[in-house]
Order: structure tokens, then C-alpha cells, then sequence
């Protein structure tokens, strides 16, 4: 069976996509995180809680003060990409979830009333909404470099606050021409597909 979407989109957004180590600057519009955003929010979450949260870092100083919680080998891409994108899970997302999930809006008091069943499911649906704002980048035509490498409780303190955990950190703009690695070795469908 062979998929619906066009292959020119299936290697836009997967097989020839890759995570950019360099980037060209070529600036990254407000209009261009818009469109983004405005695709992948329809992206499935559990109740349609939505924790993810962007922090943009678009600003010198902003940007310095990133860099100095990147790892080492994250600092220099870091500090050139043209936009830079902090995205924390919101651990009082529940207070949304009246207007999100208003068809049960008691969901909020009734599943996540407590503060380690909103972390646990903050988490997990944030990097859900991570890997579609990864897609909607590369539909943007632009590339993504999301990067875990970095002291977590330094950004949380420098960028959030105790209620958004940081995720991860995603350099974003227009791959350079020496923007890839070699492409790392995927596991084939019957090493990871069960059928019971």
C-alpha cells in the first residue's frame, strides 16, 4: 500500500530531512513561526491538554545568555542560528482545559488536580508537540536542530519558571551547505513492529 501524501512531501518532511548543524542567515520570520504554529497545533494530544510552550530567543543578549547552558559541542551552533527555540512543557496546563476540553471541563480537577499527574502528562504530550513543531519546521522549508544537550536547570532558571520544564532546545533557519552529518542507521519495520 503505498501513502497518500505527495513523495515530495514524504522526503520534505522525513527521508531527506535531517537535523542541521549549520545554518545560513537567512533570518526566520514571525510569520514563518506563525504558519508553523498554526499547522502543528492540530496535532493529538491527551484531552487536548496542549502543554507545549515556545520560548523564542531571538534577542543578543538572550541568545548569550543561552549559549552559556548549551553543551560544548552545542555552543557555536547555538549561537549562530538564525532563531533559537526553548520548548518546556507547561505543568499547569490544566487551567486551559475548561476552553480546550470543554465538552468535560471538570477533566481538570478530576484527572489532574495534582501536581505529579499534570508533570507526568505535561511531559509526555509537550514532546509530542515537540516532534509536530520538528515537522512543521521542515514544512516550513526550513531545518530544525533540536538538541537535549544543555544544563536544564540553568535554562529553566534563566528563561521559565517552576511551572514549564524545559524539553528540549531547536535551532531553527536555512540548513548551510555543510549543515548534515552522514545519516545514522534506522532499525527496519520487523525489528520494531510486533504483531499479536
Amino acid at each position: 500500500m503505498s501513502l497518500v501524501l505527495d513523495p515530495t512531501a514524504q522526503d520534505l518532511l522525513f527521508r531527506e530531512a535531517r537535523t542541521a548543524n549549520a545554518f545560513t542567515d537567512e533570518p526566520v520570520s514571525e510569520e514563518q513561526v506563525q504558519a508553523i504554529y498554526d499547522l502543528v497545533k492540530f496535532g493529538p494530544t491527551a484531552f487536548n491538554q496542549s502543554p507545549l510552550r515556545i520560548t523564542l530567543v531571538r534577542s543578543a543578549e538572550a541568545r548569550e545568555r543561552l549559549v552559556q547552558h548549551m553543551a560544548e559541542g552545542n555552543q557555536p551552533k547555538t549561537a549562530t542560528a538564525p532563531l533559537v527555540a526553548i520548548l518546556s512543557a507547561d505543568n499547569e496546563f490544566h487551567e486551559e482545559l475548561p476552553h480546550l476540553f470543554p465538552h468535560f471541563p471538570q477533566a481538570k480537577d478530576v484527572f489532574f488536580a495534582e501536581r505529579p499527574a499534570r508533570e507526568g502528562a505535561a511531559t509526555v504530550n509537550a514532546a509530542l508537540q515537540a516532534a509536530y513543531f520538528i515537522i512543521g519546521v521542515r514544512a516550513a522549508g526550513l531545518a530544525a536542530g533540536p538538541m537535549t544537550g544543555f544544563d536544564f536547570a540553568g535554562v529553566q532558571k534563566e528563561f521559565l519558571d517552576g511551572d514549564h520544564t524545559p524539553l528540549m532546545v531547536v535551532n531553527i533557519g536555512r540548513p548551510a551547505e555543510d549543515a548534515w552529518f552522514p545519516r545514522s542507521p534506522r532499525l527496519e519495520a520487523d525489528q520494531v513492529i510486533t504483531t499479536v
